[in-house]
């Protein structure tokens, strides 16, 4: 990024004869942009599709040394810009700086919410509807993507409800216990969500690749005082782990481990680090279910500090005061992030009577879809 000296009071897009583009910002900081990078995000019909947003070409196959050679503002924050081969194209300015990451653009989603009690993430459920208008939709997924979790009421508690509650926000992914699971007290669990002990804070199915993204889980029955849900926030963790203990943070971020699954049917394995980070540093996404995970053989200094890190992690996630809890009762929906949000439960007494929750799986990218279009059709 070249920075310009001198203070600027109006965003725009010049041409300067020595450096090319230059993105002015309204910081007075300016930003050179390639003119490759300029020319991909041509629109014109000659080069773009629109009905497909898909180019009618391999980008790959432009002139290195393409140049721009001309810039004017044809109205009041749209630049027209002609290259060196001849092409033209008319950019608007907000859609340069979205792309510019400087301003949030049509693919923006809302910005995550941290949390490390329930006070800031409270957990009051909201009314379900079977047909909710767009703007309440845009709402729903509004706090689900900024928490990483949200709690319904009022569905029916009739078996499949769930299935039809998860087609609201993206389509269902199968695995081995099927598009549907019954999570109950059985005698021959394959699965210790399949019992009435407790479960501490976990990443479901982090065996697999991918790992299901959201998760959701419909009660129908809860005739027990026990067996309450409880919801921790991964990412938050994380960050205080970097903040307090940076050497275990970067020992979970660095060190693959295996988690595995095993029944008659299936066996499952999966590596990848406690921590995932995406390119910026920041959180992607949190494995952690510590009666599956096993770390490869390394020398014993290197398993010393592994342990000791993930002993660290487990203390914070465990933690009474980052965790929500709550009673799911008959009709109650729970939907949460499964590659942020960590889940579990408090045991109960199946003598006292029945619970019986159903659950699914849908992929991450949907809802984050579905918010990005309902934005786009309010602002049409």
């Amino acid at each position: 990024m070249a920075m310009a000296t001198s203070t600027m009071t109006r965003a725009g897009l010049v041409l300067d004869v020595r450096r090319g583009a230059l993105l002015q910002l309204s910081t007075g900081d300016t930003l050179a942009l390639h003119p490759l990078w300029l020319r991909e995000r041509s629109r014109a019909a000659a080069v773009f599709d629109a009905q497909a947003a898909q180019r009618l070409y391999d980008a790959s196959d432009l002139d290195p040394d393409l140049a721009v050679s001309e810039i004017a503002e044809t109205r009041p924050g749209s630049y027209r810009v002609r290259f060196s081969d001849g092409h033209e194209w008319v950019y608007p300015l907000e859609e340069l700086l979205a792309e510019a990451a400087i301003a949030p653009g049509e693919d923006a989603t809302p910005p995550l919410r941290l949390w490390e009690n329930a006070a800031q993430a409270p957990a009051e459920p909201v009314r379900w509807r079977e047909d909710p208008s767009a703007a309440e939709l845009c709402a729903w997924l509004e706090r689900f993507l900024t928490l990483g979790f949200i709690v319904f009421t009022g569905l029916p508690t009739t078996a499949d409800t769930v299935l039809r509650a998860a087609a609201r926000f993206g389509f269902t992914r199968r695995t081995n216990f099927g598009e549907l699971f019954d999570v109950r007290s059985t005698p021959d669990a394959i699965d210790l969500a399949y019992t009435a002990l407790p479960l501490d804070p976990h990443t479901d199915n982090p065996y697999r690749a991918p790992v299901p993204g959201i998760q959701l889980l419909h009660c129908l029955v809860n005739e027990t005082s026990g067996g309450l849900s409880t919801l921790v926030d991964g990412f938050a963790a994380a960050e205080r782990l970097r903040r307090d203990d940076p050497e275990a943070f970067e020992v979970l971020a660095r060190t693959p481990v295996q988690f595995r699954y095993r029944d008659a049917r299936t066996a499952l394995t999966a590596s990848a680090p406690i921590i995932e980070l995406d390119l910026t540093g920041a959180p992607l996404a949190v494995r952690f279910s510590p009666r599956l995970d096993y770390v490869p053989l390394r020398p014993v200094a290197e398993l010393a500090r592994f342990y000791r890190a993930r002993r660290a992690f487990d203390r914070l996630l465990r933690s009474p005061d980052r965790e929500l809890r709550f009673l799911l009762g008959p009709g109650d929906l729970m939907m949460m992030d499964n590659q942020r949000v960590l889940h579990g439960r408090t045991g109960f007494d199946p003598g006292e009577g029945a619970r019986h929750l159903q659950g699914c799986y849908i992929d991450r990218d949907t809802p984050r879809s579905l918010y990005r279009v309902l934005r786009r059709e309010a602002r049409a």
